[in-house]
């Protein structure tokens, strides 16, 4: 694809959640990876490619997605994204250095099949980096609506990157610091059978936006504060809980 891609900020972007998570990994990729590196990259389950910009500092970037309306508008704005399914994945073996599932493991119903199918496209020594929603009790309305599978503990994500062939190097939970409050909204609403409100309806509908709970000013702001000061803590320790697991593996030889 030629040309510059344009650095075009969709809602999501603006989002606290989505913030605090591109942070925390970018601390994790600069720590294991290194910035300024020209790796073969590929960013499984893509969508618009809001990551791609970020991810283009350790080398050059493909995404992938099974849904072709966010691939039209990641090329719009200047991004490789192709389509593809995450358990089938289009490319030949040992093509990559470095692939990420950015909260995509979860929506897929053959996770062994992910795994497998990352560990056959990486070369040797090559990175994974994911993150997952954590904690099956936290299950809730957003889950259902955003198609998701299944939520996990840190060590249940160990073990299976384990048996699909990789070593982990970092893994920690994230969403640290707002995890008390998360959690008891969580379970309020459960209790209730209240349903969160989604993003604004009022968006073109010929483009693409991830469902999300929209974020009042100035809570976004402060929120957005607290996972910098997170992402401080993440640099120096795991941390023991939060509503989200955040990963880095390497590849072995089976």
């Amino acid at each position: 694809m030629s040309g510059t891609p344009m650095l075009v900020k969709l809602e999501e972007d603006k989002h606290w959640w989505f913030a605090t998570r591109t942070r925390a990994i970018l601390a994790v990729l600069d720590r294991y990876v290194g910035p300024g590196r020209n790796l073969d990259v590929l960013d499984v389950g893509a969508g618009a490619g809001n990551m791609i910009h970020h991810l283009s500092h350790y080398g050059k970037v493909i995404g992938l997605d099974n849904n072709p309306r966010p691939i039209e508008v990641a090329r719009k704005r200047g991004y490789d994204v192709r389509l593809g399914s995450a358990d089938d994945i289009p490319f030949e073996n040992s093509s990559f250095d470095l692939v990420t599932l950015l909260d995509t493991v979860e929506h897929v119903p053959n996770e062994e099949g992910v795994f497998g199918e990352v560990h056959r496209i990486l070369r040797p020594g090559g990175y994974l980096l994911v993150t997952v929603p954590a904690f099956m009790w936290l299950w809730s309305y957003n889950d259902v609506l955003n198609a998701h599978q299944r939520r996990y503990t840190r060590k249940e994500l160990e073990q299976k990157l384990f048996r699909a062939g990789f070593e982990t190097l970092f893994s920690s939970y994230n969403n640290f610091l707002v995890f008390p409050m998360a959690a008891g909204v969580i379970v309020i609403r459960k209790l209730l059978g209240e349903k969160p409100r989604l993003a604004s309806p009022h968006f073109d509908e010929d483009a693409y936006q991830v469902e999300m709970e929209p974020t009042p000013e100035p809570l976004n702001t402060i929120l957005d504060y607290v996972g910098r000061v997170e992402v401080s803590l993440l640099k120096l320790t795991p941390l023991p809980v939060g509503t989200s697991i955040i990963t880095i593996a390497r590849k072995q030889e089976r």
